[in-house]
């Protein structure tokens, strides 16, 4: 066992990740029309949540209920932050003026970016809540201040470091913009992973839910560009999730919160907020964008 799981798991699952990254690089982009993109965003989104319920419904076979409603969860949380990047990355790709052949690049180069910036990231905060567990309040703090940043109505904007802001596009070079966006997934990896290890410390199932909501985040994009100027009140939800996720770690000694109850104020919270943000009238600006 490596990791909570054998090694021919591991092999699988990176030999997928790789086939569906492929996939995903010629499936998406080219020189088709912007509904036919939006089409085929739209179609394989699909085909990855569904390969990613599959995948929840293999583990929960082989490990049992608990693990597999860990890795729902953990995906669960991991799609609703990744939500927020997209507002960042709608902002990013504005203010650099790139176009959306451009778009496709620079996102595949960044989700390939995040798949391992994300694994580094995974094994050193499994590794220090093994060995001090002390670490969880740490976490638990930073999550509840993401959460508080979130709830207080700060735009995506605020999220990009200075320096990223002043760089200028270089011609015919998507350099600087796959820069910004690996630097800005970083920051946000910050806040995303401890909310997972809320959830579970096996390390197959933080990396591989962590893994397999990035591998849509791409597609997710496109599908969504349209729609992230209206949900005005998302930001607001995902403030509250990651409390609740920060309060489930910070209490986990004491209290230990049920898997099923964690994804039922999960799915509540973020239901309420798009369900408002969508049917919300009138042309008030996104807080978020």
């Amino acid at each position: 066992m490596i990791g909570g799981a054998s090694w021919t798991w591991w092999v699988g699952f990176h030999a997928a990740v790789i086939m569906l990254v492929v996939v995903d690089s010629l499936l998406t982009g080219g020189h088709r029309s912007d509904k036919a993109n939006q089409r085929i965003a739209l179609a394989w989104t699909l085909a990855l949540f569904v390969a990613s319920g599959c995948f929840a419904a293999w583990i929960t076979m082989k490990d049992g209920h608990a693990l597999g409603l860990q890795w729902i969860a953990g995906y669960s949380i991991e799609t609703s932050l990744s939500i927020d990047n997209l507002f960042v990355f709608l902002v990013l790709f504005r203010g650099f003026g790139i176009d959306k052949e451009g778009q496709h690049h620079a996102l595949a180069w960044g989700v390939a970016g995040a798949i391992v910036l994300r694994a580094g990231f995974i094994a050193v905060g499994v590794t220090l809540l093994q060995h001090f567990e002390w670490i969880t309040w740490i976490f638990g703090l930073l999550l509840l201040y993401a959460a508080w940043k979130l709830l207080r109505g700060g735009s995506a904007k605020e999220v990009i470091p200075e320096w990223i802001r002043k760089l200028q596009p270089a011609k015919g070079s998507l350099l600087p913009v796959i820069l910004a966006v690996e630097v800005t997934d970083l920051l946000f990896a910050v806040d995303s992973i401890p909310a997972v290890l809320a959830i579970s410390r096996n390390p197959f199932i933080v990396y591989t839910s962590n893994i397999a909501a990035i591998l849509g985040l791409r597609s997710l994009y496109f599908v969504l560009s349209g729609l992230l100027d209206r949900l005005r009140y998302l930001h607001y939800g995902l403030g509250i999730l990651l409390a609740f996720v920060a309060f489930k770690m910070l209490v986990a000694h004491w209290i230990e919160i049920p898997i099923t109850v964690s994804l039922g104020v999960i799915a509540g919270i973020l239901g309420v907020c798009a369900a408002v943000s969508l049917l919300a009238k009138g042309g008030e600006q996104n807080p978020s964008a």
